[in-house]
């Protein structure tokens, strides 16, 4: 009886394909690289939007900046006596002076796109398409010999206005704080 030639008993026959472990730790493999990709993506899609909301917010400071930027410092007629709007003075479009632009009674001037008046551009014009997004500009009188000292309204004649930006998306239950730009005025 002839078993045969022993290259022929010691062969195994030839499976194809991949054992249970072998696809189970490719499947481990290629998840771990897919997941790595997306948390990358994810990270890059919050900055990107965070940068984004920096520089809309350094524009909507430095849109109030040039549309105050050559208005008096006090009113023509009443000057520093009184601070903030004169009774005359309704809306922005009225305001001829840049302590107007402190808001009523001092307490900093508030436009959103919640309240209808804003954000605006340097045309005081309101900017289409800013919903959640808010400009509070407040205007201070300051020391001329130590500028990051305030005085009380109108008894300087030295001033600096502060714009702070904010925005508040669906998902906060706050406005979050973007941007302050703030300047010495220059007349």
């Amino acid at each position: 009886m002839h078993h045969g030639s022993p290259h022929q008993r010691s062969r195994r026959p030839h499976r194809g394909g991949f054992t249970l472990i072998e696809a189970a730790v490719a499947t481990i493999i290629v998840g771990t690289g897919i997941l790595g990709m997306v948390a990358a993506q994810q990270a890059w899609h919050r900055q990107n939007a965070w940068a984004e909301r920096a520089a809309i917010g350094t524009r909507l400071g430095n849109e109030i900046r040039e549309m105050t930027f050559n208005i008096v410092r006090h009113d023509p007629v009443t000057g520093a006596s009184t601070w903030g709007p004169e009774p005359n003075e309704v809306t922005v479009l009225d305001y001829d002076d840049l302590d107007d632009f402190d808001g009523v009674a001092g307490n900093g001037l508030i436009l959103s796109d919640s309240l209808g008046n804003g954000p605006l551009n340097a045309l005081r014009e309101v900017i289409p398409g800013m919903e959640g997004w808010s400009q509070e500009v407040r205007v201070h009188n300051i020391d001329p010999t130590n500028v990051n000292l305030d005085l009380d309204d109108g008894t300087s004649d030295m001033m600096r206005v502060e714009v702070l930006v904010y925005w508040q998306g669906p998902l906060e239950s706050a406005p979050v704080s973007i941007t302050r730009v703030d300047w010495i005025a220059p007349n």
